[in-house]
């Protein structure tokens, strides 16, 4: 994948000319701060933010009471019920505790703009983008339900809290929760209005709010009314984002208390009634109020989605550039109606095939025969990215050596030990130049210098080198790849991090079913 020609990320269709810049990572946010900024957290970190603190954990520390004295003995039936007069005095005095919490952490005034439309009117409520842990503003605010993780009830304080607003809870260990968890969705949605609304961020995972990710289709598997709400944070130092690469959580909380004030936008769109097409579609509906939802808030949607977050952030010796295209790669691969995570078996396959194609270039017309599928705007757009020159072909192996990457992310090696088994020559080597086909597909970028690489494996200066010798080397320096592929080329910190976190960032947890049928048309173009 080297990506000189109209390489990656074009736009549709295939026209020639320089190929723009990348998208900007929706799981990167980057915090630059001035000698001035500096000065003023470090001058507030003295002063307001011990108090704000202080007064924030005193705030949910006196909500705990009230909502534990509303939870107990709530059986499930009462539940349906409306509340009961000493009940909505608490439901009102938990608002107004939350409410002060907010306050003392800068956020002075929340602007809402729309109406909130009632329970019997729309049941779920949609919200993106999801960007942060202080997207629970308009949890608070409205007292909705959420889905969580069984776990989090369990936490001091914060479980009692959760517990209040009556929360549909996904469990790890019951590998059949995701679908009990949408049964219980759809039966509250039906419910007439009986039980509070459900608030779902439907992309999954937190972004830096550059555009909207792909939705996950759990919040409209019932394919009852949903009301779409946008969240802003205008604000001229963002210190909200909370993303997979970026600053940390305790970071931001402790940047966000250190601002004078925090603005936050919280807008209700109109409710959006399914077609029935869409009923029976949970993905087209998902992407069409994702269209919507992306309309109002000015920005483009994009067909990431949190798998490919995870393909970024796979631990591996070869950390992705945060500019890399193979994020690109993989949707174009999802695109096709293909799932990377479970074509791992198929590499085998592919692999023989290449190896015995060796060198031979392929026309788009080859290329397509080769996957078996049929020409289509998205393979047009993947044939693309590996395109060099004006001669419109390319070498397969580097298909095979992407496609590996995202299959299995984290293993390095086995990727490496695959492209070596198709570039090497009948004694078993590679070349310099080789090496650098196979690197600069493996991190999807379309310049990378290997020289001192090549020389530091290659001791003995043969000018070519074994799989052996790579894995040895890598064996005894697995930082080399820090050592000499990113210190010079590529800014440490445009490359992506390794989390250790297994599971989304935010408080929303995914509880969409995995056999949910993506019914994305094969031609699909890009939506950015």
């Amino acid at each position: 994948m080297r990506l000189r020609g109209r390489g990656c990320c074009a736009g549709g269709g295939r026209e020639r000319g320089p190929s723009p810049p990348p998208p900007r990572s929706p799981f990167v946010h980057q915090l630059r701060l001035g000698a001035l900024q500096k000065a003023k957290i470090a001058f507030m970190t003295l002063t307001l933010f011990p108090i704000r603190l202080f007064v924030a954990a005193f705030m949910m520390l006196l909500a705990w009471p009230f909502a534990f004295i509303a939870s107990m003995g709530s059986s499930e039936r009462e539940l349906e019920k409306p509340l009961c007069w000493w009940r909505k005095v608490v439901d009102v005095l938990l608002k107004a505790i939350m409410r002060a919490m907010w306050l003392a952490g800068g956020f002075h005034w929340i602007n809402v703009k729309g109406r909130q439309a009632l329970p019997a009117e729309a049941a779920i409520l949609t919200l993106a983008p999801h960007s942060s842990y202080f997207d629970a503003i308009p949890v608070t605010m409205t007292m909705a339900s959420i889905v969580m993780k069984a776990e989090s009830k369990d936490i001091p304080v914060w479980g009692t809290l959760i517990k209040y607003i009556r929360p549909v809870f996904v469990s790890r260990s019951d590998q059949d929760s995701r679908r009990k968890t949408v049964e219980e969705i759809k039966r509250r949605a039906q419910s007439d209005g009986k039980w509070p609304q459900i608030m779902i961020f439907p992309e999954g995972t937190c972004t830096n709010r550059s555009c909207l990710i792909t939705f996950k289709p759990g919040a409209f598997i019932p394919g009852v009314p949903v009301q779409p709400v946008v969240l802003r944070y205008p604000n001229k130092l963002d210190t909200i984002t909370w993303t997979w690469q970026g600053p940390g959580a305790l970071e931001i909380l402790w940047l966000t208390l250190c601002q004078f004030h925090n603005s936050v936008e919280i807008e209700f769109l109109p409710v959006y009634m399914p077609s029935e097409e869409e009923k029976k579609n949970p993905s087209l509906y998902a992407n069409n109020v994702r269209r919507v939802m992306a309309e109002a808030l000015g920005v483009p949607v994009t067909d990431y989605t949190f798998e490919d977050c995870q393909l970024a952030l796979a631990e591996g010796q070869l950390r992705l550039p945060s500019n890399t295209c193979l994020l690109e790669f993989a949707k174009l691969v999802r695109s096709l109606g293909l799932k990377p995570e479970k074509l791992e078996k198929d590499l085998d396959r592919y692999y023989e095939r290449a190896n015995k194609m060796k060198e031979k270039r392929v026309s788009l017309n080859e290329f397509a025969a080769y996957l078996e599928i049929p020409i289509s705007d998205t393979l047009e757009n993947m044939f693309a990215l590996f395109v060099e020159n004006e001669d419109d072909v390319i070498d397969v192996r580097e298909y095979v050596t992407a496609l590996s990457v995202v299959c299995r992310p984290s293993k390095t090696l086995e990727t490496m030990k695959l492209a070596f088994k198709m570039y090497q020559s009948q004694n078993g080597t590679i070349t310099e130049d080789d090496l650098a086909c196979i690197l600069k597909t493996a991190l999807g970028v379309s310049e990378l210098n290997v020289t001192n690489l090549f020389k530091a494996i290659d001791a003995e200066e043969k000018g070519k080198i074994t799989y052996d010798d790579f894995y040895n080397y890598a064996e005894m320096y697995p930082d080399f790849a820090e050592d000499y592929l990113y210190n010079d080329q590529m800014d440490v910190e445009n490359c992506l991090k390794t989390s250790s976190l297994p599971a989304p960032n935010g408080f929303c947890t995914d509880f969409s079913p995995e056999n949910v049928d993506d019914k994305k048309s094969p031609s699909q173009k890009k939506l950015n």
